[in-house]
C-alpha cells in the first residue's frame, strides 16, 4: 500500500526538492482528547486546534501547517523537521497520541498502519 495520493501531491511543494515520500498521514493538535468532543458538540475549541500534516521521506519527518477547513488535508506551510530515526508509535484505538515537534498530536485509526509502517522502515518494531 502506498500513500495518499493527494496527499503526497499537496505536501511534495514543501519539501527539498527530489523528495521521496514514503508516508504520509494527517492528525490534530490538542491539549487533551476532550477538545475534539467540545468542538464536535459546539465548535467553542475549533480555534486552538490546530491541523497538521505530516510527510514522511527517507531522510526525514516534516510537519506541515495545514487548513482547518481541509481537516489537515491541504498543507500551506512548512512547522518543521525531525530526524527521520524518531519514533511516532506504537499507537492504539480510536485515536492515538503521537508527539511531534514537543506538542501532543492526535491520529485517527485509519492512519496507524502509516504510523506502524513508518516505524518499520526506521528500524523499530513493537
Amino acid at each position: 500500500m502506498g500513500p495518499r495520493q493527494d496527499l503526497v501531491e499537496r505536501s511534495a511543494p514543501f519539501l527539498p526538492e527530489g523528495s521521496e515520500i514514503r508516508q504520509v498521514f494527517i492528525c490534530q493538535t490538542a491539549p487533551n482528547f476532550a477538545f475534539f468532543l467540545i468542538t464536535y458538540l459546539t465548535g467553542l475549541t475549533m480555534f486552538w486546534i490546530k491541523y497538521r500534516c505530516v510527510a514522511i521521506t527517507t531522510d526525514a519527518i516534516y510537519v506541515l501547517e495545514s487548513t482547518k477547513l481541509s481537516g489537515g488535508a491541504r498543507p500551506r506551510s512548512l512547522v518543521g523537521t525531525m530526524p527521520r530515526h524518531t519514533q511516532l508509535g506504537p499507537v492504539s484505538g480510536r485515536w492515538a497520541k503521537v508527539n511531534l515537534l514537543g506538542e501532543r498530536h492526535w491520529v485517527h485509526q485509519r492512519f496507524h498502519d502509516v504510523i506502524t509502517a513508518a516505524d518499520h522502515e526506521a528500524g523499530f518494531t513493537y
